[in-house]
């Protein structure tokens, strides 16, 4: 019932019998959640699953599911640790780490709004799910609705090097040196198993410690070691248990609510080709992954309808643990109507008013913008965006005007050195950006 851990723990050729600690109703019924899903996706171009679930107190592996069954692609390539694109998946450890670091609690207000990140290769701007932005959101809900601007903004906050070791320290040893991801780590550009993912997902439901995972009754599951603090972990997970807060891309209903209480986190990799949905509850996590072993793309398939269900289901089989929230640990405090970490409750006292700042928002000054040799010069176009919305204030480029402020203008680009200023209704120059187009 157990194929590939079977060809883990025994010797080719052994006739030894092992002991695990699999539970074998729930491995079972788990590989049978795998497949159905995986038919029922048949018509979208999916043909592999994989699933593991845990025991959050001690790290028995309850259930080593490593592919879709029969109709698997590759049916002797082990789901549990192969390494997919991780996409979302990360974005829990990354808040986690900022409210611990107090950068931000979880009601400090990002912005969602477009940002480009200047590499030495070009510029890039990262984008949400839908392609659209919110303006200001809540970091609780930028996290629980997955939002990826925000998400970047606080790796930028956090620095990728702190970020990449606290996710080693986390178990995600598969990990190259920081330079090598950049901005994209908050995306999930890193390559991780999900063995790796549901122990570090453990360490979360653990208030931050972690522990290897175990596969036999006799294996040493380690001295469990705090990586996370408390405090930060549990501001997370309560956000990742909201509904409300996950509502504006996810909705109130979807396969992410339980019955019981859970926090829960979905990801999608680069093109669809990995869908990701982890989560605990008080006693149990669990991980599922839905993809092609192959790398193909997906047709049309996220982590909520993709992983998400075989997930739900999975979750709502495991033996009932209780449907209380885990209560908040000394050192949260609730403000406001949010909880935060003592001594990061916002000032009562009113703010001043200020005006608003008058600056050129795209392209950023110093950027590389390279074209895309995929798309014809006549279609390629560049956003040119200012603040506030303003239809006084113009955007001229190379002394020409293009337009202004109240909306985005794109732009058709021309290979060389540009400068952009918006100039106020009296003609003065506010803000000026220089780039260059290749």
């Amino acid at each position: 019932d157990a194929p590939h851990l079977a060809a883990r723990l025994l010797a080719p050729g052994a006739g030894a019998r092992v002991a695990t600690t699999l539970d074998a109703d729930l491995q079972r019924h788990v590989a049978a959640v795998l497949e159905r899903q995986v038919r029922a996706l048949a018509g979208r171009n999916v043909r592999d699953a994989a699933a593991l679930v845990v025991d959050n107190a001690s790290g028995d592996v309850l259930a080593w599911v490593g592919g879709s069954g029969a109709p698997s692609s590759a049916r002797h390539v082990d789901g549990v640790r192969a390494r997919r694109q991780a996409g979302s998946t990360l974005k829990p450890f990354l808040y986690a780490q900022a409210f611990e670091r107090r950068l931000l609690s979880p009601a400090t207000r990002l912005a969602d709004a477009p940002l480009d990140v200047v590499t030495p290769l070009g510029t890039w701007r990262p984008e949400n799910y839908d392609h659209g932005h919110r303006g200001p959101v809540a970091a609780r809900e930028a996290l629980a609705s997955s939002l990826n601007v925000p998400a970047v903004r606080v790796l930028q906050m956090v620095g990728v090097d702190g970020f990449v070791a606290r996710l080693r320290a986390l178990g995600i040893g598969s990990l190259r040196d920081p330079d090598f991801y950049g901005d994209s780590l908050a995306l999930g550009s890193a390559d991780v198993s999900l063995f790796e993912l549901v122990g570090a997902y453990r360490a979360l439901a653990n208030g931050g410690a972690w522990s290897p995972l175990r596969v036999t009754p006799k294996g040493d599951a380690g001295r469990a070691r705090r990586v996370l603090s408390e405090q930060a972990v549990w501001l997370v997970a309560d956000a990742l248990a909201d509904r409300a807060s996950r509502a504006p891309t996810f909705g109130l209903e979807s396969p992410l609510a339980t019955r019981r209480w859970s926090a829960v986190k979905t990801g999608t990799s680069k093109d669809m080709r990995d869908n990701w949905c982890l989560g605990w509850t008080r006693r149990f996590t669990a991980g599922v992954w839905v993809g092609n072993f192959s790398g193909a793309s997906m047709w049309d398939v996220s982590g909520v309808d993709g992983a998400a269900p075989a997930w739900l289901e999975i979750v709502e089989a495991l033996p009932d643990d209780g449907a209380d929230a885990p209560p908040p640990p000394p050192g949260v405090v609730r403000a406001g109507g949010t909880f935060l970490l003592a001594g990061t409750e916002p000032a009562t006292a009113a703010a001043p008013r200020t005006r608003a700042p008058q600056r050129i928002l795209a392209p950023l000054d110093g950027a590389l913008l390279a074209l895309d040799p995929d798309i014809p010069d006549a279609r390629e176009r560049i956003l040119v965006e200012a603040e506030p919305a303003d239809a006084s204030l113009s955007l001229v480029l190379d002394g020409v005007r293009i337009g202004h402020a109240a909306e985005p203008v794109l732009w058709q680009p021309v290979r060389g050195r540009h400068v952009l200023a918006l100039l106020d209704a009296g003609g003065r120059e506010v803000d000026a950006v220089a780039f260059r187009v290749r």
